[in-house]
């Protein structure tokens, strides 16, 4: 990430904390804009190459994006009017904040990143799906219909609209990386982290809260638990924090011991 993606990302954030009347319709709107935005190469230039003066910048969002709501449109303006690293950095932006409009409506109690993880490994369970969704070819209308019928009437809209941008719009990522990232943010605008956790078999309650005790200890904050089952592990508990790996499993034991013997 670039400087100049950090500081857009700062300004970003910031305007939307202190932004009234953000919602689930205006996290949607959001969304909604970066479809629209990265699916012209010619678009995302003009909102982002130097070609374009400010002015034309702004009559081109009036035209595009006039009936977005009030507050959806300042944060769009705002997002847009800053400068980004690249144009990839730019949607990635505007996907962030329309994220972090969701997950404050729904509520820091709610169970936005565990519906989002469990979207995840229902399509990982299945690999003729997970194609449909990461398949270039299909529609965003068809993916969007397998996401509804996917998760049911039993999800939330706030997981319905998440989810259902980034199969639309997953810009060369899979399922697996697609639900982490959403996750991560919507777990960051409540003030927690996410970390996968990999087990033979399911955590206890007791053993969920040793975990997270453990996590929050070591890190600062509390993390949301991705609960990864993997007979492999044999026994013991793996945790995955961002790039760093905390392998306590059996089978992470006995490996050690076994390159010790050979050696």
């Amino acid at each position: 990430m670039g400087s100049a993606t950090r500081s857009a990302l700062t300004t970003a954030r910031a305007t939307l904390e202190s932004a009234k009347g953000a919602d689930l319709t205006t996290g949607e709107h959001l969304l909604a804009a970066a479809r629209i935005i990265g699916s012209s190469s010619q678009l995302l230039s003009a909102l982002t190459g130097h070609s374009s003066s400010d002015a034309q910048r702004a009559a081109l969002l009036d035209r595009l994006f006039g009936d977005l709501s009030t507050t959806a449109r300042t944060l769009l303006d705002g997002i847009v009017s800053d400068r980004w690293s690249s144009g990839h950095d730019l949607l990635a932006g505007i996907e962030e904040i329309g994220i972090r409009c969701i997950a404050a409506a729904a509520g820091r109690d709610a169970a936005l990143e565990k519906e989002l993880f469990a979207f995840g490994r229902a399509v990982a369970s299945h690999a003729d799906l997970e194609l449909a969704i990461s398949s270039k070819r299909g529609s965003d209308e068809g993916k969007l219909s397998l996401v509804t019928n996917l998760v049911g009437s039993s999800a939330s809209p706030h997981a319905v609209a998440v989810i259902g941008h980034l199969v639309q719009q997953p810009r060369g990522r899979r399922v697996g990386a697609l639900v982490r990232a959403g996750a991560e943010i919507v777990a960051d605008a409540h003030g927690r982290g996410v970390a996968t956790v990999t087990v033979a078999s399911p955590l206890t309650n007791a053993q969920s809260s040793a975990v997270q005790a453990t996590i929050t200890a070591r890190y600062g904050r509390e993390h949301t638990l991705d609960e990864v089952i993997e007979p492999s592990v044999v026994g013991g508990v793996r945790v995955q924090v961002g790039d760093e790996v905390i392998d306590g499993s059996v089978s992470a034991r006995l490996t050690e011991l076994k390159l010790r013997l050979a050696g």
